[in-house]
């Protein structure tokens, strides 16, 4: 799109003809910096996706070769895995589960926050959510992939896989579907495709417009491809509008089931710490909890390499840090109605399950865990804490940490020690380890192929915010 050129009135003029112009500025003015235009946004998003390779940043260079190094080890250690099989793991009796369920939550709690700034804020028309929404949606589709492989590789025999499959085989057998893990099949798989959809959606017209700038034959070719045709016609923003809206509203139910159904997993069985009704609700909060914080975690320093302060800026931190602080309140309160309904409802098992949490072998996991998710993420109360670069990322990491170990807390701590005093164990992870860096690895590999090739802030969306697109700003003062 063109932009017009501004003329700059007087100070008192504040009327074209009989019309009296919006304030549109005041209000929006945080969210794009500077003195930028539709065509110097474009040139923005775009530097970053058009700089030949010899020029791409060393730090992101760093980035992706640490990170393709993980996953190299992580490929290496699956077939490690399938070679020796899940006894590799330290999983003992009574943990049956460990550190590949464990894994599994984090992940899939990590997404949430995708489908929350793209569909939930979209559909409430929250202005801010535009230079953040393209991180948080690859984000979404990253840990997906990342979480599928620890369901994948939980069941052992993965070559056996095509059982879980209700379709005819050679034997003539239907699977019983018993397992609570084949809710999540469908829940993840469902999450992933329509999460993947609002994705590609949202970036058709930044594809064209990386396709409309290529001088390059392999880029004219990779994103005219992937433009799918657009045109940027009438005809076409409205079928955009359309679709992008009814995907929106179908992924925002899917922020509530997905971990909801995630939470069932523990919640049908009969183990203390397990069974409890608190879980769907409290699971969701901590989804987007740590999800938040993770796109926190990950745009921070996008921003700052890539050179994108004017796009993201203090407004859109703050904001973030905002919903931290609110779920992470929500988190804390979880944990004490928790503690406050064990020991209320006269159980003996279940309040020595939680008096185990806290004084047990595993009170460190616990403590942890509330230092990272409750204690301090109230700093973001402090106003000059929750507008401050530093202090988000540092935080945001610890709240990643803490929601780790929330889901090791959950599922360990909750099974080391049952009603048979005999079979009381302690949990020692032998090659976890390389189980949880691996999936880090396959997710930061992905992000930082992502941030390269593909536009990680939506072009269209931002211009609609600012106060050029306003139908009235043609010679308004202060239309820059």
């Amino acid at each position: 799109m063109a932009s017009a050129e501004a003329v700059v009135l007087p100070d008192d003029m504040n009327t074209r003809g009989d019309v009296v112009l919006p304030d549109v500025v005041k209000g929006r003015e945080e969210l794009v910096r500077g003195p930028h235009d539709f065509h110097s946004i474009t040139e923005m998003v775009c530097a970053v996706n058009e700089a030949p390779l010899k020029a791409t940043p060393k730090p992101f260079l760093f980035g992706l070769a640490l990170a393709s190094a993980v996953l190299a080890m992580f490929g290496g250690y699956i077939g490690y895995l399938l070679w020796e099989g899940p006894g590799i793991w330290g999983n003992n009796n009574p943990v049956g589960w460990a550190w590949d369920i464990v894994n599994f939550v984090f992940w899939v709690g990590i997404g949430h926050a995708g489908t929350l700034i793209s569909a939930i804020l979209y559909l409430f028309r929250q202005k801010w959510r535009t230079s953040i929404n393209r991180y948080a949606e690859a984000m979404t589709i990253f840990a997906v992939i990342a979480a599928s492989s620890c369901v994948a590789l939980h069941t052992g025999r993965v070559w056996m896989d095509y059982y879980l499959f209700p379709i005819p085989n050679q034997m003539g057998l239907w699977p019983n579907f018993r397992s609570p893990l084949e809710w999540d099949v469908f829940a993840v798989n469902t999450y992933f495709l329509v999460s993947l959809l609002f994705w590609f959606t949202g970036l058709v017209p930044d594809f064209a417009t990386l396709r409309d700038r290529a001088t390059v034959r392999w880029r004219q070719v990779f994103y005219g491809a992937l433009s799918l045709g657009w045109r940027g016609s009438m005809r076409h923003w409205v079928t955009y509008e359309k679709a992008y809206q009814i995907l929106a509203a179908f992924s925002a139910p899917l922020v509530l089931s997905v971990h909801t159904i995630v939470s069932f997993d523990f919640a049908v069985s009969q183990l203390p710490g397990w069974h409890t009704t608190i879980f769907p609700p409290y699971f969701v909060a901590g989804a987007v909890f740590s999800g938040f914080a993770m796109v926190q975690t990950l745009m921070l320093p996008a921003r700052h390499f890539l050179g994108l302060k004017d796009l993201v800026t203090s407004k859109h931190i703050e904001n973030m840090n905002k919903i931290i602080l609110v779920t992470g309140s929500l988190v804390g309160y979880a944990y004490a109605m928790e503690i406050f309904v064990a020991f209320y409802s006269g159980n003996d098992y279940e309040g020595f399950t939680f008096l185990n949490r806290t004084s047990g072998p595993y009170w460190w996991a616990y403590w942890i865990m509330v230092s990272c998710n409750v204690i301090t993420p109230q700093l973001f109360w402090f106003r000059k804490i929750r507008t401050s670069v530093a202090w988000s990322f540092v935080l945001s990491i610890f709240v990643n940490i803490g929601m780790w170990f929330e889901r090791f807390v959950i599922t360990v701590s909750s099974l080391h020690r049952d009603a048979l005093v005999s079979s009381w164990d302690y949990f020692v992870p032998v090659t976890e380890i390389f189980y949880l860096l691996g999936t880090f690895g396959l997710f930061f590999t992905l992000f930082l192929l992502f941030i390269r090739f593909f536009p990680v802030i939506a072009m269209s969306e931002v211009k609609s915010v600012m106060p050029q697109a306003n139908p009235h700003w043609e010679g308004y003062e202060g239309g820059h």
